[in-house]
């Protein structure tokens, strides 16, 4: 199976390891952004596909995500 970003061979979650890398990155720090800013999900990804400062491969993921509509359970608190 391929990556759903590239056409590397996907590993887990249906990306490949440096997809699947920068996937688990970016969902780790919305957490701390969600509690500095009270940001959606949403508006997090699309600050940091636009932030000239994130690397390829997170910009590539929070792409995806916007372009699939991928939601993520957020639980306040």
């Amino acid at each position: 199976m391929k990556c759903v970003i590239c056409d590397r061979e996907a590993c887990e979650n249906r990306y490949c390891e440096l997809h699947m890398k920068a996937y688990e990155s970016v969902v780790k720090k919305y957490d701390l952004w969600k509690k500095a800013l009270e940001i959606s999900w949403k508006e997090y990804l699309s600050e940091v596909a636009k932030n000239p400062l994130t690397g390829e491969w997170a910009r590539e993921v929070a792409e995806y995500l916007i372009k699939s509509g991928e939601v993520r359970n957020v639980t306040d608190g």
